[in-house]
């Protein structure tokens, strides 16, 4: 029995097409390759090379003034630092986590006698609390993270890889 071309071509191509449709939508994004905080302003940009693709309202730690001293202080971090895990089973959402400390960080934290502290991501609501972005917009409400939305961080982690640079400004 003789098969048709058409019929070697369909199903030679058909595997092909599947996989396409099934790729992740972070393929066919821009991938950003730095995210800029600027704290002053509440916002979170994603560059690629010199162009911004794509930016987000955000919220920050409690006490957002200045950078984080210690352990405690409900401060978001300054200065620069990569996304450099991420994880999928946070209670908020998805976090990507942040390098902070960096050496610089720890060196002024022991002068001082103190803890930097740690586990600073950047992240979505909590997830017992997704569907209330209106009651988190616009608060500090952290204990020293970045916040997005649930939808946002989705969308972030999509664009970023681990090892992204992220610099935070005042």
């Amino acid at each position: 029995m003789r098969m048709s071309l058409k019929f070697l071509v369909f199903f030679w191509l058909l595997p092909l097409a599947l996989a396409l449709v099934d790729t992740p939508v972070a393929n066919s994004a821009p991938l950003a390759d730095r995210v800029v905080v600027k704290k002053s302003i509440r916002k979170l940009f994603l560059y690629k090379g010199d162009r911004i693709i794509k930016s987000y309202e955000v919220s920050l730690g409690k006490n957002p003034t200045g950078h984080k001293q210690q352990e405690g202080d409900s401060k978001t971090p300054e200065g620069r630092y990569f996304l450099d895990w991420r994880n999928l089973n946070s209670r908020y959402n998805l976090a990507l986590h942040i390098s902070y400390p960096n050496s610089q960080d720890v060196h002024r934290a022991k002068r001082l006698g103190l803890s930097p502290g740690g586990d600073i991501m950047l992240h979505g609501l909590p997830n017992k609390f997704s569907d209330a972005e209106d009651f988190f917009k616009g608060r500090d409400w952290t204990d020293g993270c970045i916040a997005v939305t649930s939808r946002e961080i989705h969308e972030i982690g999509k664009m970023v890889a681990n090892n992204t640079p992220i610099e935070i400004y005042p």
